[in-house]
């Protein structure tokens, strides 16, 4: 850790500062009407690479379906997935509901209050780890996200590239420095708030941040040139055909993803890799791969979905069969109707429409 950049900081005044304007400006947000930590847990994992408004009605609704540890623990995945519909990455679903089965097998059903303890279970990162210990247990544990680093970018003047993961843990020893031990969830809180509100990517409003005394990318005028961030790699584009195949009594097939990797137990109508395969030659595919005799109708539409690493091309097509019995246990036939009780990914409940007839 670079010691000497904490020098020009008032620590205790920077707290002071933080932490009023906090408590003054806070938002009013579900997850912060208690400390239950099994709450600040779920709200942290849906504001992972969510934006806060996106997730404030999945979080009520998924409290109200899922009120308690046990319930979570007790619930079929599949309706957890479906309840996380929309939500996207949904391997943090899958990874929260099986650290909360281990909670209540191995910890009497309460959320571990130790760093050994919680940072051991599946999907709980330094940042979750830090989040739960410090809003739900009041323990001076660093938070370290993207806004954090961020504003302590500007805030210490670090010209490093934050997309390196020492550089990161070089943060966490800022904060574990810098941080309240009166009242760490507060200070967490409004350093993460003040990146949200204040301190934003783009046009930081330094003129209402509270900390703006103790800011030395400010009083150099390189806020804007803060952080330091290597871009990513460019995302490798992959197309797709995806059939809308229906039978005589009107059953729609879908099928069900892996169980693992990416959009992992989602169910998805047919893809056809057709970079590989050939637009002439999708039915005989379709044969050889799901056994499945189909006849291709009319384009409907195409869409875009991007991941953080590859972007899906989808062209939308319709197709009918005349295939009765189903002999590859991935498929299955479903009527309209039927369709809302499975998890789809966003892409794929997008083309529903077509189906609806919209």
């Amino acid at each position: 850790m670079n010691e000497k950049a904490l020098e020009n900081i008032d620590i205790p005044s920077f707290r002071q500062d933080l932490i009023g304007w906090y408590q003054s400006n806070k938002r009013d947000l579900p997850w912060r009407e208690d400390k239950d930590p099994y709450k600040v847990w779920v709200s942290e994992i849906m504001l992972q690479q969510t934006k806060v408004d996106t997730v404030i009605p999945y979080f009520n609704q998924f409290i109200e379906k899922y009120p308690t540890l046990s319930d979570l623990a007790n619930a079929d995945q599949q309706d957890v997935l479906k309840t996380w519909e929309g939500l996207g990455y949904y391997s943090r679903a899958r990874n929260l509901q099986n650290a909360v089965r281990e909670v209540v097998a191995d910890y009497n059903g309460k959320v571990p209050a130790n760093e050994k303890d919680l940072g051991a279970l599946k999907g709980v990162g330094p940042y979750t780890k830090g989040a739960i210990l410090s809003i739900a247990f009041q323990q001076p544990v660093p938070a370290v996200d993207g806004n954090v680093m961020r504003v302590l970018s500007r805030i210490l003047k670090i010209e490093d590239n934050i997309a390196l993961p020492k550089i990161k843990k070089q943060f966490e020893k800022y904060v574990d420095e810098l941080i309240s031990t009166v009242d760490p969830s507060s200070f967490n809180q409004g350093m993460m708030e003040l990146g949200a509100l204040i301190c934003t990517p783009k046009s930081p409003m330094c003129m209402f941040c509270p900390v703006q005394e103790h800011c030395q990318a400010y009083a150099d005028g390189v806020e804007e040139q803060l952080p330091v961030k290597s871009k990513a790699k460019k995302q490798k584009r992959v197309p797709y055909v995806v059939l809308l195949i229906r039978n005589e009594k009107n059953q729609y097939v879908i099928e069900k993803r892996p169980g693992d990797g990416l959009l992992a137990n989602l169910y998805q109508f047919p893809m056809v890799p057709s970079a590989e395969i050939g637009m002439d030659h999708i039915e005989n595919w379709v044969e050889m791969e799901y056994g499945l005799t189909i006849r291709l109708n009319e384009k409907k539409g195409e869409l875009k979905h991007v991941f953080s690493h590859i972007i899906w091309q989808l062209e939308i097509l319709e197709a009918t069969t005349e295939t009765a019995e189903l002999r590859d246990e991935r498929i299955q036939f479903v009527d309209q109707t039927g369709l809302n009780d499975f998890p789809f990914p966003v892409s794929h409940q997008k083309m529903m429409k077509y189906i609806r007839g919209e």
